[in-house]
């Protein structure tokens, strides 16, 4: 399958130096001078329309993608057509990981919002990372990071129950917009509530149930995509003997 080519000419002269989200993505800890090296990779910041898929599955591993701003979802499709959403990226955070074993992308990415990525040549950067251990040690560190998320997943899925599963998922978007200089308690939801379901493992009217009782626990008041969460202390009460323990 040929790669989708939602980008339509906009592309933007790209500087990793002076990016709002240098401190959260694959520059993290590198020098001024292994920036540099590393900004020579991004020859051009796509934008990404609303929609738009930055990639499907089957798709042939060329770049991965540094998320700059807006926001994606990423998906996988079963035989009839259902969607199955795998996760919601945001600036700072990688696109494209799933192709790295078979050099084909296993789901699909779609931008939420209008959107801008930064591509980097996979074959360029793996030849970079050789040259400059500490760039290796940072894509070590996202690979290592996409593992420890699926396994808080799958503690959630596991061991949670409609409320905490959804308290889990907000205190999870609070603390990534936090890190971004943003609210952690009043923020929009750029994905819609099947979306959101289909990531929980729930349905549309368990999430609108759950949605009324974190209200009617005054810790959360949810209006359309608006959030506020009104006890932030006590929505991570809600979930604190669910997670795993911090290691040793």
């Amino acid at each position: 399958m040929s790669e989708t080519k939602p980008f339509q000419g906009h592309y933007l002269k790209s500087a990793c130096s002076n990016c709002s989200v240098l401190e959260l993505c694959l520059p993290l800890g590198l020098s001024d001078q292994e920036i540099t090296r590393l900004d020579t990779l991004i020859v051009q910041r796509v934008k990404v329309k609303k929609g738009a898929a930055l990639y499907r599955a089957g798709d042939s591993l060329r770049s991965l993608y540094a998320v700059r701003t807006g926001s994606f979802k990423t998906n996988v499709l079963s035989i009839d057509g259902r969607e199955q959403v795998t996760g919601f990226q945001m600036p700072g955070e990688m696109l494209g990981l799933d192709a790295i074993s078979t050099d084909l992308h296993t789901c699909n990415a779609f931008a939420l919002e209008d959107s801008e990525v930064c591509p980097i040549h996979f074959a360029h950067l793996e030849k970079l990372a050789r040259e400059l251990p500490s760039l290796q040690h940072n894509l070590n560190k996202i690979l290592s990071r996409e593992i420890v998320c699926d396994h808080d997943m799958l503690m959630m899925l596991g061991n949670m129950n409609s409320d905490e599963r959804l308290a889990a998922f907000l205190l999870n978007l609070s603390q990534r917009l936090n890190m971004r200089g943003y609210s952690s308690k009043n923020f929009v939801l750029k994905m819609r509530r099947e979306e959101i379901g289909s990531y929980l493992g729930l349905r549309l009217e368990t999430i609108c149930r759950g949605i009324a009782h974190l209200r009617d626990q005054e810790l959360v008041e949810i209006t359309g995509r608006d959030v506020k969460i009104r006890n932030l202390e006590g929505l991570k009460q809600l979930i604190a003997g669910c997670q795993r323990p911090p290691p040793c």
